[in-house]
């Protein structure tokens, strides 16, 4: 999805046997990784009386503590002709609070050893930090105040300032960047009008200018307050010390008055492929096939995952080896399963080489996707996977940051922080009968929206509906 948005931080970004000759792959098979009990997150879980949510995990391997701020709301929370309000609010926590003048919450932090970001999805805006121990008072403090009190020095010349920051990222990332509008162009054709994920995470320049103040401040209101917001802290610390410094410094922030009414997913109204073409800056044509996916941690999420990559998930994928390895067809090409919380989608991009027509890529596609359909994975592709994820997984454990991540993203997924046993049970569970039937449920004569994004005046490049390869 947009570059502005962090990606699914999820298991399924599978390990890939990058390095290896294609003959050399062809003639190692993977055996499967000895089984073992996957290890679990311990931690607490509990709630203050201004129903903010708080999740500890204590790891002493290393003197260093990681702070999550996960806040239940993304650009799917947003409004038809309000959107970019996430975002936004991403860039403006970061200017300065009640009693935190601007640029010292950077400052203070940096001076203590300490690093933080930030990022937006659909679903989420999450707030970070990570340093030594010592540091976990100021990081709390810090967060708690602008959680409590960034509405006081809320003011014109902030939202402004903000405002043309995310201006211009959108004009980076998106107006001025090489294939850049494919998601705005996709989105609103593959989901209906007014779907929470109808439009880029990032927002509409015409919505970004039309913000006014006290639309920013009544969205802060709604939704940056503690009943919607997970703090969990993983690392080198005592529970008790950081249990009397979160009652001290978030216990008196007030809940929300007003309820938040989430929004609902409308039924997909696709009936046939949708057939586009945008005309671009670019040297190479460039095609995205997208369907409607599923929710994430739905029956078919984790057949799906698998699904694309043993079609384009990386080097030793089925597409990677054909249309960049053999025949040389391809600059690249990679698909992926983006399963939200509300919704889903599947996507495959390729990229031509010079002098090749997308039709010619085309051909290779439908060719690979209708043999997974008839024939499903081999027993190799299957074991590869597994490994994968186990591997992928267990490699996510290895820092607290990547752990009071995960911890957040299951407690608002599942409402389990330690979830990592029945995510890992998910794959490992797979047949290459459900991975086959996968496939031939969500590609196989489902309607998608295809775009060809082409070099200026060269849209006869484009497929068509006549030249588009059938799925079946």
């Amino acid at each position: 999805m947009s570059a502005h948005s962090l990606r699914r931080a999820r298991a399924a970004q599978l390990l890939a046997t990058a390095g290896l000759a294609v003959t050399a792959m062809a003639a190692i098979a993977p055996a499967p990784l000895a089984a073992q009990k996957a290890p679990s997150i311990p931690h607490e879980k509990y709630t203050l009386p201004n129903g903010l949510e708080v999740i500890l995990h204590v790891d002493r391997s290393v003197p260093i503590v990681a702070v999550e701020n996960f806040y239940k709301v993304g650009s799917g929370d947003e409004k038809p002709g309000r959107t970019g309000f996430a975002h936004l609010f991403e860039h403006v926590m970061f200017m300065g609070s009640q009693n935190v003048p601007v640029g010292k919450f950077d400052e203070w932090l940096e001076a203590a050893g300490a690093s933080n970001n930030g990022s937006t999805n659909f679903d989420r805006t999450n707030y970070y930090e990570t340093g030594p121990s010592n540091a976990l008072p100021l990081m709390l403090w810090l967060d708690a105040d602008r959680m409590g009190w960034l509405l006081p020095t809320m003011d014109q010349s902030k939202l402004d300032l903000q405002r043309d920051v995310v201006k211009n990222e959108r004009r980076q990332g998106v107006d001025n960047a090489p294939y850049g509008k494919a998601d705005e162009t996709i989105l609103p054709v593959l989901f209906p009008k007014g779907h929470p994920y109808s439009w880029d995470v990032i927002g509409s320049m015409d919505d970004l200018s039309a913000a006014a103040l006290d639309d920013v401040k009544d969205f802060f209101r709604l939704y940056y307050a503690p009943d919607n917001a997970t703090i969990t802290i993983a690392g080198d610390f005592e529970p008790d010390s950081a249990k009397a410094w979160i009652t001290k410094y978030f216990g008196r922030i007030p809940r929300n008055a007003t309820p938040i009414t989430r929004p609902t997913a409308p039924a997909i109204t696709l009936t046939r492929d949708t057939v586009l073409v945008l005309e671009d800056r670019v040297q190479l044509p460039r095609v995205y096939y997208t369907w409607h996916g599923v929710k994430a941690f739905s029956a078919d999420d984790a057949a799906l995952d698998a699904v694309a990559d043993i079609v384009a998930g990386g080097k030793s994928s089925r597409l990677y080896r054909t249309l960049v390895y053999e025949k040389q067809l391809a600059q690249d090409v990679r698909m992926s399963n983006q399963s939200q919380k509300l919704d889903g989608m599947i996507q495959l991009v390729v990229t031509a080489k010079p002098g090749v027509p997308p039709a010619e890529l085309d051909a290779e596609i439908t060719r690979t996707l209708n043999a997974l359909i008839a024939e499903g994975p081999s027993e190799r592709e299957l074991t590869r996977i597994k490994n994968g994820m186990r591997a992928s997984m267990l490699d996510g454990l290895a820092n607290v940051a990547s752990k009071a991540f995960r911890l957040s993203y299951y407690n608002y997924f599942t409402g389990q922080p330690d979830y990592l046993a029945q995510d890992l049970a998910r794959y490992e569970a797979l047949t290459a009968a459900a991975v086959q039937r996968a496939a031939r449920t969500h590609l196989a004569g489902t309607p998608r929206v295809v775009l060809t994004i082409v070099p200026e005046g060269k849209a006869a490049l484009a497929l068509t509906a006549a030249t588009l390869g059938g799925i079946k």
